[in-house]
């Protein structure tokens, strides 16, 4: 039987925790993590928490882990796509295993489900917000409209927000947009696998959402498709983990 494949998760938290959605999602998989210690969302924040990436990658790269997941979509998007790419690469290169990022993750996750006008929800602040609609206007976006929960804060906040208010945001976000093809929420701390397919029934759109889009291209580091069928898909995953193809490496995940 071939050895599962291990994902090594760098997290904004300070402590070295494994995000529920991974093993719900993927439950054959190993995940291995250690925080960084994010302490605002804020650029001065992020600054601080960043020079902690590549030695956390590093650890992890030495327990085992057969890809790296930056999970944290302010945290590598805030100072636009250049830099999310170089990080990447930075993070590969001391590593030697497959990189990716959330950011990258949500990017990726749009354009498999053919979206280019967006309806987006997020937890942040203004001024992050400004600094996500630029990273997505480079990355070949248009933000059609733009939702807050406002939040500056890291820790529980986002986390404490229920699946209820997520909706209510997203549904606003699609209603103030004009012709958007999809939803967008970002921030990790939001809770939207289970909720996802509500949104999308509402909106009659796709959602990709931060974290499991990040779980999805994590798999795709490992070779896998990412896809969730069966009694998974009827639970409220949505479209982005349904559609994937299944790949023949899947069999050996």
């Amino acid at each position: 039987m071939p050895k599962s494949k291990v994902i090594g998760l760098v997290m904004p938290t300070a402590a070295d925790e494994i995000p529920a959605e991974g093993p719900t999602m993927y439950p054959g998989v190993g995940f291995v993590s250690r925080g960084v210690h994010l302490r605002s969302l804020t650029p001065a924040g992020y600054d601080d928490a960043v020079t902690r990436i590549v030695p956390a990658a590093t650890h992890l790269a030495a327990l085992g882990a057969d890809a790296i997941m930056v999970i944290g979509t302010s945290l590598t998007f805030y100072r636009g796509a250049e830099f999310n790419a170089a990080l990447t690469e930075r993070v590969r290169a001391a590593t030697g295993l497959p990189v990716s990022t959330m950011s990258t993750a949500i990017v990726e996750g749009l354009r498999a489900v053919g979206a280019r006008r967006l309806a987006v929800a997020t937890a942040y602040t203004g001024e992050v917000n400004d600094l996500l609609t630029v990273f997505l206007t480079q990355e070949g976006f248009e933000v059609r409209s733009l939702e807050t929960f406002g939040s500056a804060k890291f820790v529980g906040e986002a986390a404490r927000k229920t699946e209820q208010d997520i909706l209510n945001l997203s549904v606003n976000a699609y209603e103030a947009a004009a012709d958007a093809d999809a939803v967008l929420i970002v921030c990790g701390g939001l809770r939207t696998l289970d909720i996802t397919r509500s949104i999308e029934e509402r909106c009659g759109v796709p959602v990709v959402s931060s974290m499991p889009a990040a779980f999805w291209c994590a798999m795709r580091l490992v070779g896998a498709s990412g896809r969730i069928g069966g009694k998974q898909v009827g639970g409220g995953y949505g479209r982005l983990l349904e559609q994937s193809e299944f790949s023949t490496a899947e069999a050996q995940i």
